[in-house]
């Protein structure tokens, strides 16, 4: 349990707070989107290299899908928590904090002579990629209006799209003219940047200090709970039948601690997710969107670069060039969309919008083989790119615009939390899928051209080097992850149709005008006079009645 306290201090005049200026906005929004970058360049520089990463290290299917479900599954963890932070300690040192712990990590992976040191450095890299999503989204609440921030969403998409496009490009050049291990490097001047411009631009006013407790059981619980969901969905089919004891064991032990986590939340006095934000319907509907885009968006796109390398024969370099339609796509949607929301402050139909986009990608992505012409793949991309810009930062903002401002960093948390646990079980489940249909794929063909299974080496599980295979034999291995990782987009394309049903039934709200710091700043003036008023018996009784629709969790925002 914990306990909340404000500091006391002399009245003020309560007027309302000054908004911004925009070269203020703009030099606050400069480290925070260096942070961003940072944290997109250390984990997108690999991705082009991860084929020849995983070859190397002698690892196999899984492992590959490992490297980067322990990054999400950390991220998915830590989300909550530090979204929990931002609304108790100082947000410019958390946001430090999270680049610290990203980037020297990274470096650490940049040392790996085996894939089990490289999965450890990946996780402890998604502890600090879980502050920087949370907390990048939290600051920029802070200083932006939710009608504004659709007029910066154009430097967030361009930075993520600089990240996305740029990082790929980068590993894969690094990784032909020197070694994949310097991929790790890259980060390390880029974030000491971040960290000095961010403590020389972001200046937020200090607010009265609050007492708390962490909710550590409600952590440690939750983290559990994930994580046995996720070794289960990477096991089961490989090391035990789906239907098996072990199966039971884990998926009951999984549910009874996500149960008692779920207690655990709703008693506490400042849990990592507030369990009555699930009584808000917007919150509802965006976190199911946002668990579908996350399939979708991490459990296919992770899964490109294999198709770019193993199925099609390219380079790294090559590899991350050819993925540039899905960042453009993503781009140009996020910054068209966002600019149209502030100048009309709707947003509900370019969230639809996306929906279609994004369940028409990823059906159309479906439908790719080994011989498939690039340009269709390009134009496939683009598409499911187009969809996912349009949804993701929408949701957010959904949800933002409706919750108290004091609930603004964990109800964005609680929105990143549900989008990356879905990416990191997409990428478990369709790791796992892709497996087992490769393995089907490439034993039927060596088996139909009269070729023993034994000729590719490591067997049907380890991911090939197919440049050092024989003609026969490389075909049939292109064409098994072709038509596999095609599967892959076929099995998501429900997702994108729940995520198209969930925005459909959202409720639209007005945008507002106020950033979250001129709320604070106004609620912090009015709660100190309230409590040098707060002698006379009308005073009393107000504060008494504005506890308790507090605590019953019925005030405006709670409503919307």
């Amino acid at each position: 349990m914990s306990s909340t306290t404000r500091a006391e201090s002399p009245t003020v005049d309560r007027g309302p707070a000054p908004a911004m200026s925009h070269r203020q906005v703009m030099e606050a929004l400069s480290g925070i989107l260096l942070g961003m970058f940072v944290s997109i360049l250390a984990t997108s520089v690999v991705s082009s290299s991860l084929p020849k990463i995983v070859s190397d290290l002698k690892g196999s299917q899984s492992s590959y899908t490992w490297v980067v479900t322990a990054t999400l599954l950390t991220t998915t963890i830590t989300t909550p928590i530090w979204g929990k932070l931002a609304d108790l300690v100082n947000r410019k040192l958390l946001i430090q904090i999270a680049l610290i712990i990203s980037v020297l990590s990274s470096a650490a992976a940049g040392f790996s002579q085996d894939v089990g040191f490289l999965i450890g450095m990946r996780a402890i890299q998604g502890i600090g990629a879980g502050g920087l999503t949370a907390l990048a989204t939290v600051l920029m609440a802070d200083i932006l209006s939710p009608r504004e921030r659709g007029r910066y969403m154009g430097l967030m998409g361009g930075i993520m799209g600089i990240g996305m496009v740029g990082g790929p490009l980068l590993g894969g050049v690094i990784t032909d003219s020197l070694s994949w291990h310097w991929n790790f490097f890259v980060g390390l001047p880029f974030a000491v940047a971040a960290i000095i411009v961010l403590q020389r631009t972001l200046h937020l006013p200090r607010m009265a200090r609050k007492v708390v407790r962490i909710d550590y059981w409600g952590a440690a619980l939750i983290s559990v709970g994930i994580a046995s969901l996720l070794l289960w969905v990477t096991f089961a089919g490989d090391k035990f039948d789906w239907i098996s004891w072990q199966t039971a064991a884990m998926v009951i032990g999984a549910v009874v601690v996500l149960a008692i986590a779920v207690l655990v939340e709703n008693k506490v006095a400042d849990p990592i997710i507030p369990m009555h934000l699930f009584k808000n319907r917007t919150v509802v509907l965006s976190v199911i969107a946002s668990v579908a885009v996350g399939v979708a968006m991490f459990g296919t796109s992770v899964f490109l670069s294999q198709y770019m390398q193993v199925a099609r024969g390219k380079t790294p370099t090559q590899s991350g060039l050819l993925t540039i339609p899905m960042i453009l796509g993503l781009f140009l949607s996020s910054t068209i969309a966002g600019r149209l929301i502030t100048k009309h402050g709707r947003y509900k139909g370019f969230m639809i919008a996306g929906g279609v986009l994004l369940t028409g990608g990823l059906a159309l992505m479906g439908t790719i083989r080994y011989d498939t012409s690039f340009v269709l793949v390009g134009l496939y991309m683009f598409v499911m790119g187009a969809g996912v810009g349009m949804l993701m930062q929408n949701l957010v903002l959904a949800v933002q615009n409706i919750l108290d401002v004091s609930e603004t960093g964990s109800g964005t948390a609680t929105v990143a939390f549900f989008r990356t646990l879905g990416g990191a079980i997409g990428v478990s489940a369709l790791g796992a899928v892709l497996g087992n249909r490769i393995t089907s794929y490439i034993t039927d063909g060596l088996v139909s051209a009269g070729v023993d299974p034994a000729a590719l080496g490591g067997g049907t599980t380890s991911v090939p080097d197919v440049s050092t295979l024989p003609e026969p034999v490389r075909t049939i291995v292109e064409s098994a992850y072709g038509h596999g990782i095609a599967d892959l987009f076929l099995i998501a394309v429900p997702l994108g149709v729940v995520a198209l049903i969930a925005v459909l039934f959202l409720k639209e709200v007005p945008l507002g005008r106020r950033s979250g710091v001129e709320q604070l700043l106004d609620q912090e003036q009015t709660d100190q006079a309230v409590v040098a008023e707060a002698g006379t018996p009308g005073a009393q009784q107000a504060v008494g009645r504005q506890a308790e629709a507090e605590h019953a969790g019925t005030t405006p925002a709670h409503r919307a």
